[in-house]
């Protein structure tokens, strides 16, 4: 027995009265939409600004910059940070990092990181012992998150930096004579995972006319390609910018991360060595 055959229908033909009438029931409910969308984002972006610093620390020689760009869904406000800030000892520190999360929970959590830190960083020189003593405040707090994180602590005599990784993304450097490169420092767990954890130090100069590259894993991961992928986008953006202003590289790096395809979000923070400025000691 042959199975019967649905009735065949006929195409339905819209007139332009009716694709106008659709386009125009359309273009209403959008309008709609974004009116009421829009006081949710403009909040979310005022509690994003309050949340960073105004401006970066500098000195003489010393350049600085960076970006955030929001997470495309959700609350449109997530746990990415960076932060600079002098030290009582006339040193410089500058942290970048990640929160589990993009919601309001996760903001307040990325906001008692960056106290923790500050607070840690003003009575402790080295680092990872901030790292440390930071992990271990957040876990007696007994939230569920983690943060990653790297901090440096910059020293304006020697123009060293001293750098300190709690499983963040590496950083990216090059200078105007052709040396680049990836700050695959030895690091150790994200903050608030486990008590006790330790985190190694590494020491680097940095060079005249070079610049350092700090970014979240918004910038450099996504569905378009893998992080390490991301990173060697960032590196080549790195090294093409060698010796330029530090706010047009930050410029730059956030197109990578417009390119990813991530919802996340991405901050990019810059540290440069003024060619003009004063030499390293």
């Amino acid at each position: 027995m042959n199975p019967r055959r649905a009735p065949r229908r006929t195409p339905r033909v819209q007139s332009a009265d009716d694709l106008l009438s659709t386009l125009g029931r359309l273009t209403a409910r959008a309008r709609a939409g974004a009116e009421h969308q829009q006081p949710r984002v403009e909040l979310a972006e005022a509690l994003q600004r309050e949340m960073l610093p105004a401006a970066l620390p500098a000195l003489p020689g010393l350049r600085t910059a960076a970006r955030y760009s929001p997470a495309r869904h959700g609350l449109d406000i997530g746990g990415d940070w960076y932060d600079g800030f002098g030290l009582p000892t006339g040193a410089l520190a500058f942290s970048i990092g990640d929160v589990q999360g993009h919601d309001v929970e996760a903001a307040a959590f990325m906001g008692q990181v960056r106290i923790g830190l500050r607070a840690v960083a003003a009575v402790v020189d080295d680092p990872g012992e901030v790292l440390a003593r930071t992990n271990d405040v957040l876990l007696s707090m007994g939230r569920e998150l983690f943060a990653t994180c790297t901090l440096l602590r910059f020293d304006p005599e020697t123009w060293e930096l001293y750098s300190a990784r709690a499983g963040h993304v590496p950083a990216l450097w090059a200078t105007v004579d052709g040396r680049y490169g990836m700050a695959e420092d030895e690091g150790g767990l994200p903050l608030g995972m486990l008590p006790g954890a330790g985190y190694a130090v590494t020491r680097r100069k940095l060079d005249r006319a070079g610049s350092i590259v700090l970014v979240t894993d918004g910038v450099v991961e996504g569905p378009s390609f893998s992080i390490d992928e991301g990173l060697e986008r960032v590196l080549r953006v790195v090294r093409a910018g060698a010796g330029a202003d530090p706010g047009d590289i930050a410029a730059e790096v956030m197109k990578v991360a417009d390119s990813t395809g991530h919802a996340d979000d991405a901050a990019v923070l810059v540290i440069s060595h003024n060619a003009g400025g004063p030499a390293p000691r």
